[in-house]
């Protein structure tokens, strides 16, 4: 019997593609380096902002230094544009209060650093979600389980009884690696073949999709 869904934040809840493009460009660009059309973001995002740089700044460039340099630069002026552009996705806000209203605890999950996770959750959902965790120091990002586990066993369930909500492969390797059951959402950043190819068990196309999706799992 599911009790909970667990919910990955960008590219599931939020769509937060612009700001992250257009803070990761203004650091390039500051560092002499070409940009990228806000469309590839959606495979340069979902592992992280330390991952994010690296993978933007050009090979044959990447050192420690200019590492360090671009992305204290992004950091810089990310947490003062983060909520410019970001939004919640269509019907999710609705689908998120009707799964709590069926008497399910809920939770969010994101490889963000964690204050701005706290803050963009609040900022669209209010205190709805039972536990809200981004990147905390000390723990790996997802695909690696311990964080999700954390989350889980803080409200006190089991892996089996939760339900992980995610648009990337990233985030259905999580499910598969802590033992939820992957549901993979298709309004985010990847692609159906990413998703199967990571465990996904069911993919919706729609917000409006998950809580019948929920409902029939909870009947099975």
């Amino acid at each position: 019997m599911y009790k909970a869904v667990i919910f990955d934040l960008d590219g599931t809840l939020v769509n937060s593609l612009d700001d992250l493009a257009v803070a990761t460009n203004y650091a390039l660009e500051q560092h002499g380096f070409n940009i990228y059309p806000v469309e590839d973001y959606k495979y340069l995002v979902g592992d992280g902002m330390v991952k994010l740089i690296e993978r933007a700044i050009p090979d044959d460039k990447l050192s420690d230094e200019t590492f360090k340099s671009v992305f204290d630069c992004f950091m810089n002026y990310y947490r003062g544009h983060y909520l410019v552009h970001t939004k919640a996705y269509d019907g999710i806000i609705e689908a998120v209060n009707k799964l709590k209203a069926m008497g399910l605890k809920l939770a969010v999950v994101s490889n963000k650093a964690d204050d701005m996770t706290k803050i963009i959750v609040k900022e669209f959902f209010g205190d709805i979600f039972t536990k809200v965790t981004g990147k905390r120091e000390g723990y790996p990002t997802k695909p690696d389980p311990t964080l999700t586990l954390k989350i889980i066993g803080e409200m006190d369930l089991k892996p089996q009884e939760c339900i992980f909500v995610g648009d990337s492969g990233m985030d259905c390797a999580t499910a598969v690696n802590s033992g939820c059951y992957p549901l993979g959402v298709l309004w985010g950043f990847r692609k159906r073949e990413e998703l199967l190819l990571n465990g996904a068990k069911t993919l919706i196309s729609n917000p409006n999709e998950i809580v019948p999706v929920v409902k029939e799992m909870l009947n099975d």
